[in-house]
């Protein structure tokens, strides 16, 4: 070998591992605990599994900053700007200019907005219609500037408008060419836009190069279904994905934090976990039986099964953390004895069979079976029909179980979650259904009264008092809040600190990358 040819190769040999350093990683693959999506339409995407795709698809007038779920913390997004009268009835919102939509559907425009939260306050159209029943009218003043216009003042209208649920702006020329195949084609103005769903294996995303807020670090998304959770373990371990959904389980987290290159996300929202007992069946219309089922539920066990960094008692019918939680509702605490004497009483002395729906996402089903075990201590028996996830929610919403194991967050406000879960007008299989699976009634005037109070201190009371009366009927029994639990590659940013996320799930943003 000559001089020159030695140098060249020496050349070579420092050549390869420089350009392998070089291009960071821009395919990002998320491992999600799911059989199939469900809908991807936002005013109808209800379960975590679409939620959390979703968010990196649209915007909304305006958003959480990324990693918090605070009020405090509502910023502008496809609005730049927005001013409200005196009474806040009527507010104005400036759109942002030659903001566009994925797929060449041409510019946002005030008739977008308008098209999308008329479509949000229809139940036809959308699963968060009761959100919008304070609307009388959303108008397009010109181009750029939306309208909304109220019967009434509302606690948090910004918390509606925000992004998620029904919050989220679709193109109404996409809605209405593509009809029902939107729920799976859909098409926002985020970061990423789907470019392929292959059924029972992933949905495919990749990055929106016209972005307004700047072309995304990543080029594309795989959002893998994964619903066993010890094959996205694995996965996971063996470098095969770069975010897991995890398991919140106290013996999951520490061991996952051990691995080499973890990274452990436990954040908010706590889901609350609550058993909504249907009333309009027997025996459930007995409230000796639904006595029975609360004394029978043991909380402390529930939350030792799951463990101290991942879970918290709760103490109402709502999550903890929202505006006007009452800590002292009067929940029934554990007591086998009074359960057993109470079914007794109702006629029930060797015990009864409940028919119960519930969904097979490997965590759900673990806490429902911790439930059935608890139950059946009191003579409680759960004859458990387990279904695909998305099933679940159709069947659960056709009012055919006689209870509903239901873990849900919502904006932090405690009118949001007494009107979706408690309010008659949001009843399952009524024209304006929500997810009131228990036909609960009892604090109708008090949620009403509170959406108009102007006084903060009587708005709380209020609210506080229906969680009450609601705990005394015992329409649901609370269970366990449960945190939200990821974990991602050291080597990956989000571009931001994750202490929180409506969507529950890690937001990707056009910022997030690989180190």
């Amino acid at each position: 070998m000559t001089f020159r040819q030695a140098l060249l190769a020496a050349a070579l040999s420092f050549a390869v591992p420089l350009a392998a350093h070089a291009a960071p990683k821009t395919d990002l693959v998320v491992g999600m605990a799911a059989q199939d999506i469900g809908k991807l339409d936002p005013h109808l995407a209800v379960s975590t599994i679409d939620r959390t795709v979703v968010a990196w698809i649209y915007n909304a007038l305006v958003r959480f900053k990324p990693g918090s779920m605070s009020p405090a913390d509502i910023e502008p997004d496809l609005a730049q700007s927005w001013e409200f009268s005196a009474d806040k009835k009527v507010w104005t919102f400036h759109l942002r200019p030659g903001v566009t939509f994925q797929g060449g559907y041409g510019e946002l425009t005030a008739d977008d907005v308008v098209f999308s939260l008329t479509k949000s306050g229809d139940p036809k159209r959308s699963a968060f219609s009761a959100d919008f029943a304070a609307f009388e009218k959303v108008e397009a003043l010109d181009k750029l500037t939306v309208r909304i216009t109220l019967k009434q003042t509302l606690p948090s209208l910004l918390g509606i408008l925000t992004n998620y649920s029904g919050g989220f702006i679709v193109s109404k020329k996409a809605v209405e060419t593509l009809g029902d195949s939107f729920a799976s084609k859909p098409v926002g103005t985020g970061p990423f836009a789907v470019a392929s769903l292959t059924p029972n294996q992933s949905l495919e995303l990749v990055a929106n190069k016209g972005y307004f807020r700047g072309a995304p670090k990543l080029e594309k998304i795989s959002y893998r279904f994964m619903p066993s959770n010890a094959s996205r373990d694995l996965a996971f371990q063996n470098g095969e994905l770069d975010v897991e959904y995890g398991i919140s389980d106290q013996t999951w987290v520490d061991r996952t934090r051990k691995l080499p290159g973890a990274v452990v996300d436990v954040f908010e929202p706590a889901e609350e976990a609550i058993l909504h007992l249907n009333m309009a069946q027997k025996p459930l219309d007995d409230i000796r039986v639904r006595q029975a089922i609360a004394y029978a539920v043991n909380r402390p066990e529930l939350q030792r099964w799951q463990g101290p960094t991942v879970s918290r008692m709760p103490a109402s019918v709502i999550p903890g953390g929202n505006l006007g939680y009452a800590a002292d509702a009067g929940l029934l605490e554990f007591n086998l004895d009074k359960a057993k004497a109470l079914l007794a009483e109702a006629g029930f002395p060797n015990g009864l069979t409940l028919k119960v729906v519930h969904t097979q996402l490997p965590g759900m089903l673990a806490g429902m079976q911790v439930v059935q075990a608890e139950l059946k201590r009191a003579g409680i028996n759960l004859d458990l029909q387990v279904v695909e996830h998305a099933t679940y929610h159709q069947m659960i919403r056709e009012d055919l179980s006689a209870m509903v194991y239901y873990s849900a967050s919502r904006f932090p406000v405690a009118d949001f979650y007494l009107t979706q879960f408690y309010h008659s007008r949001s009843i399952v299989k009524t024209p304006t259904a929500v997810t009131n699976f228990s036909h609960c009634t009892v604090a109708d005037a008090e949620i009403d009264a509170a959406r108009t109070e102007p006084n903060d201190a009587k708005q709380i009371a209020l609210w506080q008092t229906a969680q009450k009366k609601i705990t005394a009927a015992v329409c649901a029994v609370p269970l366990i809040e449960t945190l939200q639990t990821w974990v991602h590659k050291d080597t990956l940013d989000y571009g931001y600190e994750l202490k929180g996320s409506l969507s529950l799930g890690p937001l990707i943003t056009e910022l997030t990358q690989f180190k």
